[in-house]
């Protein structure tokens, strides 16, 4: 006889296994040392910029947003693969116990996320606000109700199939989890911030008895799932082969311009096929404009000019070891051995691309720091970002990953 409690810790179990087999190469790499060395950084800074704020400083609504944002984007893991969509369709209407699991683990993953966040903020509302650390109990307490309730909302908008529906479900909760939580930072009385909580009962009531006769979206819940493990693999994929992770093309129609600065000539066939996969393929277009932003930020706030070059490397070497994986993006297709280019001309166009792109990247972190008027320190992070680059892609990955 089917038992969807059985179903569920059977794929729970499945997920932890999986999971856990590449979480042992991520937390094994030296990649987590640098990160870590990062946060410390940061965090030293963050505590010297408290220090220097005033009783006006809106931190009310910073936390209010940040926090917001956190509950509002509420995921929920169902497990579901491509073929339950044919063995566990017709099973639908017995599988309510499966469903509240998946929302109770996901609640009790993203209250790790909640705590982090919340812990981080806390000295900013001490500071700002003369709160008590012991409240940091009671109000994470609340965001973990808050979260409870935005899941539950997102798992009754998710009978829903047109995109409309869920962009406006985020964008009335967010607002009402923003005023919620800004009614509960700066003071206000206990009537002010019952009101957008009961606003948020009153959607869950709506969206309930909207969807009670809607079937499940099997498709969308199934790709939703897909979507999520996929990104985990592509971390994973960083640190060790991932047999699993699946390919996503999207088109950048405004980068096509890129491909014209390649001529067309044999020996630079793997050019043009790396420049279209950087760009189009996977995530690595994503890496780059993501680090470069935190990069970036994280210089324009930092002021010691050691420190601001030790910086600037730090994420060229992030940037350049999450890049690596582009090398071997097409090792199992069988098609490239055809072309009548030798391995030498394949391992010059990717490491010319990597190359190029890293000193992208240093000039990005160079132009953010004589913005600020530091020409000397900007001309150094130049400097050191292009010999940097040169040895990564040329000495560093050669030894290490390239050898044929």
């Amino acid at each position: 006889m089917f038992n969807p409690q059985t179903l569920w810790k059977e794929r729970f179990s499945s997920f932890t296994k999986e999971t856990g087999s590449y979480l042992r190469y991520i937390f094994n790499g030296h990649l987590v040392v640098v990160l870590l060395f990062l946060m410390g950084s940061a965090a030293f800074y963050y505590q010297e910029w408290i220090k220097s704020l005033g009783p006006d400083f809106p931190a009310a609504w910073i936390m209010a947003l940040v926090l917001a944002g956190v509950l509002t984007y509420s995921p929920i893991q169902t497990f579901l693969t491509e073929a339950d969509k044919i063995f566990l369709l017709p099973l639908e209407t017995r599988l309510a116990d499966y469903f509240k699991k998946s929302i109770g683990f996901s609640l009790s993953l993203q209250s790790y996320l909640l705590l982090i966040v919340l812990a981080v903020l806390m000295p900013l509302h001490v500071k700002v606000h003369g709160a008590d650390f012991k409240s940091f109990f009671i109000l994470l307490v609340a965001l973990v109700l808050l979260k409870w309730i935005n899941l539950l909302i997102r798992w009754r908008v998710q009978y829903n199939i047109e995109t409309s529906v869920k962009i406006a479900d985020s964008l009335v909760r967010f607002c009402i989890n923003a005023v919620l939580l800004y009614f509960i930072f700066s003071g206000a009385q206990l009537i002010f911030a019952a009101i957008p909580a009961i606003m948020l009962l009153l959607l869950y009531v709506y969206y309930k008895k909207q969807t009670n006769n809607k079937g499940l979206k099997w498709e969308q819940l199934i790709e939703d799932e897909e979507r999520r493990m996929n990104s985990f693999y592509r971390i994973a994929n960083l640190f060790t082969d991932v047999p699993k992770l699946r390919d996503r093309t999207k088109r950048r129609r405004w980068l096509d311009w890129l491909f014209k600065t390649n001529p067309y000539r044999q020996d630079l066939t793997f050019s043009h096929l790396y420049l279209r996969t950087f760009v189009r393929a996977g995530d690595y277009f994503g890496l780059l404009v993501r680090l470069t932003a935190i990069g970036g930020a994280a210089l324009y706030f930092f002021t010691y000019g050691p420190g601001q070059i030790l910086i600037a490397t730090l994420f060229l070497y992030l940037t350049g070891f999450q890049l690596l994986p582009l090398w071997g993006h097409h090792q199992n297709k069988l098609w490239i051995n055809l072309y009548p280019v030798p391995e030498a001309a394949r391992k010059k166009s990717y490491t010319s691309l990597l190359m190029k792109i890293m000193i992208f990247q240093s000039a990005v972190f160079a132009g953010i720091v004589l913005l600020k008027g530091e020409w000397l320190f900007g001309a150094l992070i130049l400097a050191a970002g292009i010999a940097f680059s040169v040895f990564f892609a040329y000495v560093y990955i050669q030894s290490k990953l390239l050898k044929a």
